[in-house]
């Protein structure tokens, strides 16, 4: 895991015109299986960027990992944590998804990219319908809610 400055990032996502979004409410009593979802619905996961666009309160699980992998805890506007193989990004995923922290992440190779606020918004962004299909089957066969009159504009 490592640790990076990630504006950049961040402009190019936002810029970056993505034709298919749905939003799901972020479940935060069974986050770990709503990571696993993610996770499994696009399994060519190599590696995956969260670039942090805001931390509301002190993030006390984002503080523990990156203290677990000897970083100095950063989670200022910008900055980017980047994780490797599957089972790291897990771990990245849920413990930022459990903080009150807006952010980005785009996993590698890129298929597809979320937005996460901390009023529990999560919403998946992709280029072709059959990879926001697969996405969207492993969340809503988990019994992840779906929000459908929502669109995200940034």
């Amino acid at each position: 895991m490592t640790l990076s400055e990630g504006t950049v990032i961040l402009k190019k996502l936002r810029s970056t015109p993505w034709k298919f979004q749905r939003t799901f409410l972020t479940p935060m009593q069974s986050l770990q299986e709503f990571v696993t979802a993610i996770i499994s619905a696009n399994q060519q996961i190599n590696s995956g960027c969260v670039t942090i666009e805001q931390a509301v309160f002190e993030p006390a699980h984002l503080i523990n990992l990156l203290t677990s992998y000897s970083i100095p805890p950063r989670y200022e506007p910008g900055v980017s944590i980047t994780a490797t193989g599957q089972k790291e990004v897990e771990k990245l995923l849920s413990a930022i998804f459990s903080d009150w922290i807006d952010f980005f992440f785009l996993p590698e190779p890129t298929t597809f990219f979320i937005y996460a606020d901390h009023d529990e918004y999560t919403t998946l962004f992709v280029h072709t319908s059959a990879n926001l299909n697969r996405t969207v089957k492993a969340l809503t066969d988990g019994g992840f809610t779906l929000i459908s009159d929502y669109e995200r504009r940034f």
